[in-house]
């Protein structure tokens, strides 16, 4: 989409996106028929009818997906490197000037994890290599596409004996492109092993290593509770729910908690109610929570981030200012080193015509 036709013409920032479900599909169908794969269609328009849509699903019919295409690119060398500096290229394109791109390792890969995803047969891919092979792709893709990338590992709810190895990849290459860690999957899962996330959690924190996790989302506000309290989340993927538990609310108002909030995406995923009217975005803007607005699976959710900055300026009175205001936010709230977060800051400010705020200052006091 070219300049003109954006919703908000200023450089963005977006802190919630999933590599697996931002891939493009000629990538899918290139690696399917490469490596002897099936897939549902032959062709992208084929591939979307199975892997995209637009009318509400439950979280677990989302997830579902993934099933359709993801056989196609785990497990292999070429395909993981490519999917990341493609994202890089898809996010330069769309005008974002710094990016954080969540993925499991695991689920990428098809040796040293089980069980292995995606019904692969044993390979030599291990989760420790798939993160390489990102960081190489975020990189190539910064340098030739002239935007910041930085990635975040997923622990999944489902998996919690995956988590203290994700922890130990975070440790590992927190200074090789990786900023953070996640908690990704079904919110509403009954998990037997919850202890071992809380732990790997525990020694995410204790090592300096940033924290989200997706809660608030299919789940009610006391999943928001866990993820701040319980697991020292720093920023809530999604956290819609949040608004109906106002103490909770109020409490993390005042705090400044990050909600990484993603549209499009809490329509299609039956998140929140179809009336974007009755949105709790509505609620955060009001109320001038820090949050920031994402993409979450653009391919599966056949989207760009303009379009979700469309939604938002159409369906909930988003103005240009609150456009600065939630990047000025993102930018502040991401978890790049304090150094490269000011240069961001100032090139934000500088592209926004904005006077540069003291960093003790108060988040998008600028824009007061």
């Amino acid at each position: 989409m070219e300049r003109a036709g954006r919703i908000f013409g200023g450089p963005k920032v977006e802190l919630h996106v999933h590599l697996d479900g931002a891939i493009r599909p000629e990538t899918i169908l290139y690696f399917g028929k490469k490596r002897g794969i099936p897939l549902p269609g032959n062709t992208v328009e084929e591939l979307l009818k199975y892997v995209c849509y637009d009318t509400p699903l439950t979280l677990p019919h989302f997830l579902e997906k993934f099933n359709y295409y993801m056989p196609a690119i785990a497990g292999d060398r070429e395909a993981v490197k490519r999917i990341a500096y493609e994202f890089v290229e898809t996010k330069a394109r769309e005008g974002v000037a710094y990016v954080e791109v969540r993925y499991s390792p695991h689920l990428l890969a098809n040796s040293g994890v089980a069980p292995i995803p995606w019904g692969q047969t044993e390979g030599d891919l291990t989760p420790d290599e798939v993160v390489q092979l990102v960081n190489q792709g975020l990189k190539d893709g910064e340098r030739d596409f002239h935007i910041k990338a930085r990635s975040i590992l997923c622990c999944m709810r489902h998996m919690p004996s995956w988590s203290p190895e994700v922890v130990e990849l975070c440790k590992k290459y927190q200074n090789d492109s990786v900023v953070g860690v996640d908690l990704a999957g079904d919110e509403n899962l009954k998990v037997e092993k919850y202890y071992e996330h809380k732990k790997a959690y525990e020694e995410a924190e204790r090592c300096g290593i940033h924290r989200t996790v997706h809660a608030g989302e299919a789940g009610p506000a006391a999943m928001v509770e866990e993820a701040v309290y319980a697991l020292k989340a720093e920023r809530v993927g999604h956290g819609y729910h949040v608004v109906e538990d106002p103490e909770l609310y109020k409490q993390l108002l005042k705090t400044k908690m990050h909600f990484e909030v993603c549209p499009w995406s809490s329509y299609l995923t039956g998140a929140c109610s179809p009336d974007f009217t009755k949105h709790p975005i509505i609620q955060f803007k009001k109320d001038r929570a820090n949050y920031s607005l994402n993409t979450d699976d653009p391919l599966i959710f056949n989207s760009t981030i303009d379009k979700d900055y469309h939604i938002v300026k159409e369906h909930m009175g988003f103005t240009e200012e609150e456009f600065k205001r939630v990047n000025i936010n993102a930018a502040q709230s991401s978890f790049l080193p304090e150094k490269e977060k000011q240069e961001l800051l100032n090139e934000l400010y500088e592209a926004y015509g904005m006077v540069p705020v003291h960093p003790d200052l108060s988040q998008g006091a600028s824009l007061e």
